[in-house]
């Protein structure tokens, strides 16, 4: 049996490894879990190997901490060792591959999203939200050109179509946590939580969200929720570069798209249908 070593959290019994509740003043940075998360996370979309020194810089642990926990991710095969560092791993695509399979929206979005991207010759993607985040759960590009995204990745709710799109439908204790940290990534971002409360109670009446430059410069989006009572079980965006977004012609499609998934999703329920305009 594989243990991974750390007397902050896990101690090893006779027959199995025995997980201690955090103490109050343990910071999940300082639990084994907490050091794999920050070490898994340190991989961004572009990166295929990784040094040590890099991945020691990007999670803020140090070199020989690194180093042990990423030899024993390689003799688990979350990681893997190639000439010069380290990539992500095999079984973890594995273990991805499992959580898409069981997740119906995306089978029952995929012929809806790419009949969407043949008609606007963009980028159309399907996510979810994760608490603060978006989780892309596939992504069709049909143009010529390369979306930062990728299908698995995360990205901030409140600087993405596909986020606001989601978050308007959510609770407001849920919607002030998401806007707690808001960092400007371009200069088209709103940093503001009460310019953005706004904006995301014109999303809930309107059911579409956009994103003009506010995650990457150069990059627009109109995005829509896929509802089920009341709730967004996720969300359907086209992207593609500024000067191709024709904001009003793709918000009636990608309005009309997510609610086609709604009434025949996964957890299929009446849905009220907004007013037509942007």
């Amino acid at each position: 049996m594989t243990v991974l070593h750390d007397d902050l959290l896990l101690e090893e019994a006779e027959t199995d490894a025995v997980v201690r509740p955090l103490r109050p003043a343990e910071s999940p940075d300082r639990t084994v879990l907490g050091r794999l998360d920050l070490i898994l996370h340190a991989f961004g979309g572009n990166d295929g190997v990784l040094a040590l020194s890099e991945m020691s810089r990007r999670v803020n642990l140090p070199k020989s901490t690194v180093h042990r926990l990423a030899d024993q991710m390689c003799a688990v095969g979350w990681l893997e060792r190639k000439s010069g560092g380290y990539r992500v791993g095999l079984k973890l695509l594995d273990l991805g591959g499992v959580a898409l399979q069981r997740n119906g929206l995306r089978d029952v979005a995929f012929r809806h999203i790419h009949a969407l991207a043949v008609k606007t010759g963009l980028g159309v993607q399907l996510a979810l939200l994760d608490q603060s985040s978006v989780v892309y759960l596939d992504c069709i590009v049909l143009g010529r050109f390369k979306l930062p995204t990728r299908v698995g990745g995360r990205e901030p709710a409140y600087c993405t179509g596909l986020g606001k799109a989601m978050l308007a439908f959510e609770d407001k204790d849920t919607q002030l946590a998401a806007l707690q940290d808001m960092p400007r990534r371009t200069a088209s971002t709103v940093v503001d939580p009460r310019e953005m409360q706004t904006e995301l109670a014109n999303i809930r009446r309107v059911q579409v969200a956009h994103d003009r430059e506010e995650a990457y410069r150069g990059l627009g989006c109109v995005a829509a929720p896929i509802l089920a009572n009341g709730r967004a079980i996720g969300a359907i965006s086209v992207s593609g570069p500024v000067g191709q977004i024709q904001a009003r012609w793709l918000a009636q499609h990608v309005r009309d798209t997510a609610l086609a998934i709604s009434e025949r999703g996964p957890s299929a329920a009446p849905v009220q249908r907004a007013p037509h305009g942007p």
